[in-house]
């Protein structure tokens, strides 16, 4: 398992998703290394260069690394995905 290489804080972004793919992406970057007290969940991040995002999409997290900003935007490059799993009722589950 990769984990993820970071200095505090994490901007978790979220844009109104369901509270059960909220917590289960939180669960899933604690597998990953990162301590809850270090992420911070937000729709509008004031990352600077080196920092993670963390977008949350149903089926997957893309991790990214900060490389540039220009006035409150930021372009990231991906690091890596982690893959969100589902049971057969819908549930997420965790595998690893």
């Amino acid at each position: 398992m990769q984990k993820i290489d970071y200095e505090a804080p994490v901007w978790v972004l979220n844009y109104n998703n369901p509270k059960p793919l909220l917590d289960h992406a939180i669960h899933m970057l604690e597998r990953h290394g990162v301590k809850r007290e270090d992420m911070e969940i937000t729709e509008t991040p004031t990352a600077k260069i080196g920092s993670i995002v963390v977008e949350i999409w149903p089926y997957e997290l893309v991790i990214g690394r900060v490389r540039s900003t220009r006035n409150d935007s930021f372009i990231s490059g991906t690091e890596f995905t982690i893959e969100l799993k589902l049971d057969e009722n819908g549930n997420y589950i965790d595998y690893l």
